[in-house]
């Protein structure tokens, strides 16, 4: 049975999610460093020291969604994919109705 929805439009949005996220990740690292460089400060109050942990594990949520994007990808049915980049190599028809 086809689907009604485009699985190469949803595929092309996740490689454009992914794109934007894959730019974030070194910022975001780089930013994780000086969180973590900020908790060796001396005599830092332990209740500043959890706000950084905690920073630092909100950060590291960066790899939750890339495992999104791959859920998403997952489950997108490749035959669908492939039949839509067949179609529009060939350009599209438009559907008979009847």
């Amino acid at each position: 049975m086809p689907i009604k929805w485009s699985a190469l439009l949803v595929s092309d949005a996740m490689d454009m999610v992914e794109e934007f996220v894959n730019q974030a990740a070194d910022p975001l690292e780089r930013a994780k460093i000086v969180a973590n460089e900020a908790r060796k400060i001396s005599n830092l109050p332990q209740y500043l020291d959890q706000r950084l942990v905690r920073l630092i594990c909100d950060i590291e949520r960066i790899d939750y969604v890339k495992s999104s994007i791959g859920a998403v990808r997952k489950d997108l049915p490749d035959e669908a994919i492939e039949a839509e980049r067949r179609s529009l190599s060939h350009g599209r028809q438009p559907a008979l109705v009847g």
